[in-house]
């Protein structure tokens, strides 16, 4: 690969890192207006129009084969759907730091998967690195007692979102191979606004009211929209392309380090010691899970 562009990849796949975070942020300015369904379902309707858009007329949209329909469905069903209804539903109950770091966890899991279901190597440095950045999320849902300062709820919510997550991304590595980013976001988007259609009209459709029509509803949503659905899964599906899925997950340590900055500038978070600590400790176990694959190949 020229060097230009492996500056250019990774510089994508940070981009879409700094999307991803900024996302935690945005979706507590649009639950002030939308419900979780509604917002979900919203983002990706958008996204899947404006993708569908652009890909049919730049001649990217491929045709998917019949025998890849169903691999298509469950990327769809992994991630946005299981993956978004922890996450959006999570996110009601916790700080977006503390959301951000356990999605962090999802590159820790990805190898455990990888071993049982694609029969690759899983080293003592993986179980070490999960180990360890286990040990930081505690750090980090605890207050200045360390007593557990997190719902609950809320922490088990964003594990279903990691869970959808770990298993979207073996589906994905092995749908990268026959299409490009964008016939597969496209798609990915498309069903799973259709998948979560039902839930918006039985749980969401009694709450609507005029405010969900408001300008300050609509921004957050179409950045939710234009940034994190579709331009982000872009830049990151290329890089699984390019990268692989192991080099391009290393890039979600920065993901906690990054909400944890913006939400002690734009939502005055406080952060104590211990929890800084933590979040260097789950960055620590990332990299050290991965350090084989900073490396240069021979």
């Amino acid at each position: 690969m020229f060097k230009g562009k492996k500056v250019l990849v990774y510089a994508l796949v940070v981009l879409s890192m700094i999307f991803w975070s900024f996302s935690f942020i945005w979706y507590k300015d649009v639950y002030l207006y939308l419900q979780p369904f509604t917002t979900i379902f919203s983002r990706l309707v958008l996204s899947a129009i404006l993708l569908f858009a652009f890909s049919k007329l730049s001649g990217k949209l491929q045709k998917v084969k019949a025998s890849d329909a169903k691999f298509f469905l469950l990327l769809a069903f992994f991630e946005p759907f299981l993956y978004f209804i922890g996450e959006s539903l999570g996110m009601q109950f916790v700080t977006p730091t503390t959301a951000a770091v356990i999605i962090a966890l999802i590159p820790l899991l990805v190898p455990v998967l990888a071993y049982f279901l694609l029969n690759e190597r899983l080293l003592i440095k993986n179980v070490v690195g999960i180990g360890i950045s286990f040990s930081g999320v505690l750090l980090v849902i605890t207050n200045s007692n360390l007593e557990f300062n997190a719902s609950l709820k809320g922490v088990l919510l964003m594990c279903l979102a990691v869970c959808g997550a770990v298993f979207y991304t073996i589906v994905l590595k092995k749908l990268t191979s026959k299409y490009n980013p964008f016939t597969l976001i496209s798609w990915q988007n498309a069903i799973g606004a259709a998948m979560f259609l039902p839930l918006v009209l039985i749980y969401d459709v009694q709450g609507w009211n005029a405010s969900m029509l408001s300008v300050n509803a609509f921004i957050p949503v179409l950045k939710l929209a234009v940034f994190a659905s579709s331009v982000a899964f872009l830049c990151y599906t290329y890089g699984i392309q390019v990268l692989g899925a192991v080099k391009s997950n290393i890039f979600t340590n920065l993901i906690p380090v990054i909400t944890a900055v913006l939400s002690f500038f734009l939502l005055n978070e406080k952060l104590l010691l211990h929890n800084w600590i933590g979040i260097a400790i789950v960055i620590g176990g990332l990299v050290l899970s991965q350090i084989n694959s900073m490396r240069k190949p021979r």
